[in-house]
């Protein structure tokens, strides 16, 4: 690769998609500050980045092979017996960023959550809103692993802010501060524009199977008793986009961060999962919405009894969800606006050395 000095491996987590979405701001301001983006992960978290970035070169990385449990309280025993799977990914993950170091000539690494893409030899950073992991019982013994792997990076970046009023919670926040924790600020790849209001009510999937299907078939027989226009995006990464019209719901399998962008402008309010990067993109965005936590996940289920405790944000459980519940969203606030912003030259002078 010429211009070797400048190229930074951008690292997102194949769980969902809000990793890789959340890495979309990163990649623009690496390519506007003269670096040149490497853009690695697996299965759609990396067909996302490569639709939204086909000029960069893109490689593949070993899947943690995450998969959901059909029942959300068998979640958790899901994980435990994945974790030699996720174990052995982690060791081949660093095995081969060694590799990529000499033959990419990397200058730095930026990881969303994998938690093997780091060197000792070349500035690292680590991308995580879960300084906490919650677990349910053994949030204590997640949590200390986390915090364990964290360490090993030159430097850790929360997308959120310190003080209060702040997204996260405890999530996102320690008791006892360490050194190479940054807040940076929310990271949202959608601007707030004033667009006039073309639908009622915005549908947006994603997360992990089989937890999403189970969701938009809930859904879509839901919406056929909501009175007003809808828009329903279903979070498949597919090769072409399919858009199909049924009575007042138009459906999308997928959007580009562009068409996203119009279509959150354009709606009145938003039913969707409770994921951070979602969290992040309301806000910014300033719309209502109604949380629908993805079942057993702890993080969402958190964010979201957190977010409607606060007065900001209504949700229901996925199992109780009628559509009768948006009427509810008038009640609520909507998410505080966090007027932070990140100062992109600072952060990625960790990458300016010779």
């Amino acid at each position: 690769m010429e211009n070797s000095k400048k190229n930074i491996l951008v690292a997102p987590l194949n769980w969902g998609l809000g990793h890789a979405t959340r890495c979309i701001p990163i990649i623009r301001e690496l390519e506007k500050n003269g670096f040149i983006p490497v853009l690695a992960s697996d299965g759609v978290a990396l067909q996302l980045l490569q639709k939204e970035f086909p000029h960069l070169q893109s490689l593949e990385l070993p899947s943690y092979e995450i998969e959901y449990a059909k029942n959300g309280s068998d979640f958790k025993w899901k994980l435990i017996k994945n974790s030699p799977k996720m174990i052995e990914a982690i060791f081949a993950e660093k095995r081969i960023v060694k590799k990529w170091i000499a033959e990419f000539s990397l200058q730095g690494i930026i990881s969303d959550n994998r938690l093997g893409i780091y060197s000792k030899k070349i500035p690292s950073v680590f991308i995580t809103h879960q300084l906490n992991v919650l677990s349910g019982k053994t949030t204590w013994i997640s949590s200390k692993l986390h915090q364990h792997f964290i360490k090993k990076f030159t430097e850790c970046w929360i997308p959120d802010i310190q003080e209060n009023p702040n997204l996260t919670g405890k999530l996102g926040h320690l008791k006892n501060s360490s050194p190479n924790l940054k807040y940076i600020g929310p990271l949202s790849r959608l601007e707030k524009k004033d667009l006039p209001i073309k639908y009622d009510l915005m549908v947006i999937l994603s997360g992990p199977e089989p937890q999403r299907t189970f969701l938009e078939k809930k859904l879509i027989s839901e919406v056929r008793r909501f009175s007003g226009q809808v828009i329903f995006i279903k979070g498949l990464i597919e090769s072409e986009q399919k858009i199909v019209q049924q009575e007042n719901v138009i459906y999308y399998n997928f959007m580009t961060s562009s068409e996203i962008e119009t279509a959150f402008n354009e709606s009145e309010i938003v039913l969707c999962r409770s994921g951070y990067t979602t969290v992040m993109d309301l806000a910014k965005l300033q719309k209502k919405a109604f949380f629908i936590p993805t079942p057993g996940q702890f993080e969402q289920e958190y964010l979201a009894k957190r977010l409607k405790r606060n007065g900001f944000v209504p949700y229901a459980k996925q199992d109780d969800f009628k559509i009768e519940n948006l009427l509810q969203v008038q009640l609520y606030q909507g998410l505080p606006q966090l007027k932070k912003e990140i100062s992109w030259k600072q952060l990625l002078m960790l990458f300016e050395r010779e």
